[in-house]
């Protein structure tokens, strides 16, 4: 693949509807807007409209033209700009994932979508939009064989398609899906992005006239409001469930010698290569729903992923699984990351610690309330018995355990996070105490590994501070330790 090659020409589209996604707001005042201005000539507007129109076809195609691709010399070589020329070069051994998309213009055509990632950043180093499916095999056959040997180019193209062997570890299956789905807490997001979409519109659609001429209708009674509520609680909860199923339909994990390939979606199939030994650590998820149920969810902690797509930032390992299950398939994809040990918890007086902070927090709001919005306000003391219950499940599920090389950081805000970080994967180890937690000797522990473009830290308050003690001389052979 030494020769340079072009996208497929539908690539010239895809630009397109980028560059309009990227002007709509402009886009949108220039068509809306002008109708309410007087003394613009009526002419005007078409005729801004029809440059935008011939500027965003004209800069989609030069863009086109001028962006090639090739393999050569052990790197992936770009070269593109309208104006101004732009080569990129990277090399193998930088690469961190390559993920496969298949969007649903892409499907049409039979094509994929092929994004190159490095260290995470705020974009990909390398976007394909619009290539077919033999070309993005061969370039993650390539990619793949080349980080492992010198010289991969002089292999026939089928030994290099067959050097990876692979074997499928986990697949999702349907039913799995809806109960994934159902307990994932996915309606809350959906309504808050259906509730901001409706708001940028609160201009142009006459809410006012509208709730006025109902207004006889919601006299009828709480009752039916109440109803129509749950009904559209209903429906939007059916829609985020939908929409989750559609998004991961068809999950599967393929393990090969050096990579896990990660692939899912119906109408936006996508496939993720990442490779094993830039995966940072794993991260168990357990919502209020699910861990009574006994199911949890498994994130892959890894250096690489973009600010431009969000999901690579966080990648699905397992959307739902049973806890007995869950020793077995990290055996089977991450045996370094296996570990059976039971948390150590923290000690019975660091409850009352968890309990005061709460209050901390619950106090000045009760108080707010009881006082702006006397007598209903009183009713927010109902949220003491909710803040020791909040306190006491986060004090439960808190720990901590030392496995060989692995260190487990147990803790709970809204949902359960496990984080299983390797010793040689950890980039920094902090122990620290205040005077309140030095009478109780008590301390908190943290540790981060790279994740994304950032860090993910797992950290346990009110640890015993002579346990805090053995994980920092458990690490300390390997790296410096940053103490407080």
């Amino acid at each position: 693949m030494s020769e340079p090659k072009r996208l497929h020409p539908i690539a010239v589209l895809l630009n397109i509807i980028k560059s309009i996604k990227e002007l709509v707001i402009p886009f949108l005042l220039v068509v809306v807007i002008p109708g309410k201005n007087e003394g613009i000539p009526g002419w005007i507007q078409p005729l801004v409209i029809s440059i935008i129109i011939l500027f965003i076809i004209g800069n989609a195609f030069l863009q086109w033209v001028r962006f090639t691709y090739r393999i050569e010399d052990g790197e992936f070589r770009i070269e593109s700009g309208v104006f101004v020329r732009k080569k990129r070069y990277i090399k193998f051994d930088r690469i961190h994932s390559i993920d496969i998309s298949e969007g649903i213009i892409q499907r049409i055509f039979s094509l994929v979508k092929l994004n190159i990632e490095t260290a995470g950043g705020s974009q990909a180093d390398a976007v394909l939009s619009a290539i077919s499916k033999s070309d993005a095999g061969r370039i993650n056959a390539f990619i793949s064989e080349g980080k492992n040997a010198n010289n991969p180019f002089d292999k026939d193209k089928d030994e290099v398609a067959d050097a990876a062997k692979s074997s499928s570890v986990f697949k999702q299956t349907l039913p799995q899906l809806f109960v994934m789905a159902a307990t994932s807490g996915a309606v809350g997001v959906f309504l808050s992005g259906a509730i901001a979409f409706i708001s940028q519109f609160d201009e142009m659609i006459p809410f006012e006239r509208i709730f006025k001429d109902y207004e006889d209708f919601i006299e009828m009674g709480t009752i039916i409001l109440t109803v129509f509520a749950l009904l559209a609680l209903l429906v939007v909860y059916v829609l985020a469930t939908l929409s989750m199923v559609i998004k991961y339909a068809s999950f599967t994990v393929i393990k090969t010698d050096e990579e896990i390939v990660i692939s899912r979606g119906l109408l936006e199939k996508r496939q993720l290569t990442i490779p094993i030994h830039k995966i940072q650590g794993i991260r168990i998820m357990e919502n209020l729903i699910r861990k009574p149920l006994g199911l949890a969810t498994v994130y892959i902690e890894y250096a690489g992923g973009s600010m431009e797509d969000k999901e690579s930032l966080s990648i699905m390992l397992f959307p739902l699984i049973r806890k007995r299950h869950l020793h077995e398939k990290i055996l089977e994809i991450l045996p370094v990351y296996e570990t059976a040990s039971e948390m150590t918890p923290i000690p019975k007086r660091a409850l009352s610690r968890y309990v005061f902070r709460k209050f901390l927090y619950f106090i000045p709001i009760i108080g707010a309330l009881i006082w702006f919005f006397r007598p209903w306000g009183y009713l927010s003391l109902l949220l003491v018995p909710l803040a020791i219950f909040w306190a006491y499940m986060q004090y439960r599920d808190a720990g901590w355990s030392i496995e060989g090389n692995l260190l487990l950081l147990s803790s709970r805000f809204f949902s359960k996070q496990t984080l299983i970080m390797h010793r040689s994967r950890i980039q920094s180890i902090t122990y620290k105490k205040s005077w309140f937690q030095n009478r109780k000797e008590l301390a908190t522990i943290s540790a981060s590994i790279k994740s994304g473009i950032t860090s993910r830290v797992g950290m346990v308050a009110d640890v015993e501070e002579k346990d805090c003690l053995i994980i920092k001389s458990w690490y300390l052979p390997k790296k410096a330790v940053d103490s407080q």
